[in-house]
């Protein structure tokens, strides 16, 4: 629930923002107490400080302003008077949409706050500069989503994280002072917050009291959580602007990112359950099954020639994938990652009758075909570079240092935005290509426009907003069209993107004991059928360790499931059970693409992870029981299975998978029978013995309503 005051002269103040107050009337709000306040007048002495939507120091707010900025120096401390609010409810949602005007600073701010029927409130904002032409222009420094919340919060919990670990949560306590959170790469990074969070002293996976904020922008951000000594607390995020890179003459504006907050009760997974929600009810949401993906990037990296990608073609179209993903390789003089990136044609000495008939023998095989791009970057050793260095992000006269041997396109110099639409729409509509693997695989360092119409000025709000309207136009030319957002694997992770495309990369690293703590994390941004989860070979490219097929199979299934394996070099037993747990995964993909995402927390036997999806109806749920370290004592405690309807008798079955491993029966300890029934009540609450199992092993349970 959020209690407004629009009743001016200030900007509007959110009173209350949690939990829903039952029997709540107009009559009661004042009672509420974020509701009184009173400014300083002739016969207000000691007046309040209002925290308005844009709190404001002209108003003596200490905390961290709205809004900074200034003209040319002169300082300019916006105070916004209230000119005009609107309130209107939708079936999307309630809406407000407010304008303060400031005459003295030339300034007027208009805001869209929307709660949507799922619970997530979502905040962005335009501002204009109103003042006369002959002014001096206003250079906005800071422009960000503040929102207040409980004093009661006490702690604050994000995600961090590197290359190859991402979505690493951690937790500290929330004193007086800022946690401020900053991103400088150019993309959202791999040490992305992803939700920032404050709450009640506890607050875990079920329970407690939390508030949340994401930023839905792939940019440079800046989330912070503050607490005043006065107790006043909140949290925000918004857009991270160099020096100089926002100017507003008389007349222009800027509209913010949207921030999209959160407040739940039932600890991360109701938060998760708002933000889920609200990401499947959106148009551009997927609609259709995710099918079973191939990529070939772990198969066979750069080595590309037509009989051995057909030949991976028809293995994978043996065990039912039904999109196959060409990888890095396939273009220019692409033989390694030390040239041809950015010449975006096919390359004739790879492939010369062009890669046409490898698309038509994928799609022979019953499949779709998909190819990997990576177009915000090029090789200085490619044609595109050696043609136009003007496109090559970086100050005039210098060139950033390499990574990867790569440097970064300036998408939003007119050029090389009109030759990047035209060169990716030719190869997709040449080869009927209906999925694109979108990499982005740098840090955008010394991010200054060389060339074109703004040549050495800040360049990463530029390069977000084209790189958007690249993605956007692909689709519009190409209906039918996806992307999946892959940046080095989990760095550009974020609502910004998911705007424009179907799913994201969570990470490089496919290790699946890595992956059960990063899509632990991720998923509580991101519902599972967003998230690319693959089955790789049993050694894993990223940290060389060697893993069980029914561990590998166990963790991929929850997320939109794929294989990354050189499936040429299985053996036939092998293939039979990959085709078996292909069944499986389209069996229960409806559930693991709509279903509640449920998480466990096992403070008793800290070794093991716990999580699942739960059907909206609570007629059936899937889950994973992971062992990743040896326990302290024998077995393991005891199973619970949150979320399920306490009224009902569920059947539990443990699905046996491909290259299951004998488990470690410690004393005393008995398996679960393959089917057994109990309440919900049961599961949830009092649980049951858990499967013993050794480091590095898995059991899914599939649960269904007997009534």
């Amino acid at each position: 629930m959020v209690v407004l005051d629009v009743g001016g002269p200030v900007l509007p103040r959110v009173v209350h923002w949690g939990a829903d107050l039952v029997n709540l009337t107009v009559a009661d709000c004042p009672a509420l107490p974020g509701a009184s306040f009173d400014l300083h007048s002739d016969d207000v002495r000691d007046g309040d400080i209002p925290i308005t939507l844009s709190p404001a120091r002209a108003h003596g707010w200490p905390g961290w302003p709205g809004l900074s900025g200034h003209r040319d120096g002169f300082a300019s401390q916006p105070l916004f008077t209230l000119t005009d609010v609107a309130v209107s409810a939708t079936g999307d949602g309630d809406e407000l949409r407010y304008t303060g005007d400031d005459a003295a600073a030339g300034l007027r701010l208009a805001g869209e706050l929307w709660l949507t029927v799922e619970g997530v409130l979502m905040h962005r904002q335009t501002l204009t500069n109103v003042g006369s032409p002959d002014e001096t222009p206003y250079t906005v420094e800071d422009l960000l989503t503040l929102l207040p919340v409980s004093e009661h919060a006490v702690e604050v919990l994000d995600y961090a994280g590197r290359w190859a670990n991402e979505a690493q949560p951690q937790r500290r306590k929330l004193t007086q002072g800022t946690w401020l959170r900053e991103q400088r790469r150019g993309r959202t990074g791999p040490d992305t917050p992803l939700l920032l969070a404050v709450g009640s002293a506890g607050f875990d996976f079920g329970v407690g009291e939390l508030w949340g904020i994401h930023l839905g922008w792939s940019g440079d951000q800046r989330y912070l959580a503050q607490r005043l000594n006065s107790g006043a607390t909140l949290i925000g995020a918004g857009e991270l602007l160099a020096a100089g890179e926002v100017i507003l003459a008389a007349g222009e504006s800027i509209t913010t990112p949207w921030a999209y907050a959160v407040y739940s009760d039932r600890g991360l997974d109701g938060a998760s359950a708002r933000l889920h929600a609200m990401l499947r009810r959106r148009p551009v949401h997927p609609s259709t099954p995710r099918p079973i993906v191939l990529n070939t990037w772990e198969a066979v990296y750069f080595d590309h020639s037509f009989e051995r990608l057909a030949a991976l073609a028809d293995v994978a179209a043996e065990i039912g994938v039904e999109r196959f993903v060409v990888d890095d390789g396939w273009f220019g003089a692409r033989r390694d990652d030390t040239a041809g990136l950015g010449d975006w044609f096919v390359s004739p000495e790879v492939w010369p009758q062009g890669l046409k008939p490898l698309a038509d023998h994928v799609r022979s095989r019953g499949m779709e075909f998909g190819l990997w791009f990576e177009p915000e970057m090029v090789n200085l050793d490619s044609g595109v570079a050696r043609a136009h260095p003007d496109w090559v992000l970086g100050t005039p006269g210098r060139m950033p240092p390499p990574v990867r041997h790569q440097q970064v396109l300036d998408v939003s110099n007119p050029d090389a935005h009109a030759y990047l639409l035209d060169a990716i729409s030719n190869v997709v509509e040449g080869c009927g290509i209906s999925y694109i693997k979108w990499d982005h695989n740098r840090d955008l360092a010394d991010p200054v426009h060389r060339g074109g119409p703004r040549v050495g000025r800040p360049a990463v709000r530029d390069q977000t907003l084209a790189t958007y309207a690249l993605m956007a136009e692909l689709k519009r030319r190409h209906p039918g069209l996806e992307i999946e957002s892959c940046s080095s694997g989990g760095s550009r992770i974020d609502y910004g993107v998911l705007q424009h495309t179907d799913r994201v990369w969570a990470s490089d690293c496919i290790d699946p004991v890595e992956r059960v703590r990063i899509v632990t994390g991720l998923s509580t941004l991101l519902p599972f059928e967003l998230i690319g989860a693959h089955v790789a070979s049993g050694r894993s490219h990223t940290t060389g360790r060697v893993h069980d097929l029914s561990l590998r199979l166990a963790v991929a299934l929850f997320g939109h499931a794929g294989l990354e394996w050189d499936l040429t070099a299985t053996s036939a037993d092998e293939r039979a059970g990959l085709a078996e747990w292909v069944r499986f995964a389209k069996e229960v993909r409806p559930l693991v693409h709509s279903g509640r995402l449920v998480r466990a927390t096992r403070e008793s036997d800290p070794g093991t992870v716990v999580y699942g999806v739960v059907a909206q109806d609570q007629r059936s749920a899937l889950f994973n029981f992971v062992r990743l370290q040896t326990a302290p004592r024998y077995g393991s405690a005891p199973l619970l299975f949150p979320g399920l309807d306490p009224q009902r008798r569920y059947a539990i079955e443990r699905v046996r998978l491909p290259g299951e491993g004998p488990a470690v029966h410690g004393p005393g300890t008995k398996p679960i029978s393959d089917v057994a029934v109990a309440p919900g009540s049961v599961l949830s609450q009092a649980g049951i013995k858990a499967t013993p199992l050794r480091p590095d092993q898995a059991v899914i349970y599939h649960l269904q309503a007997v009534d």
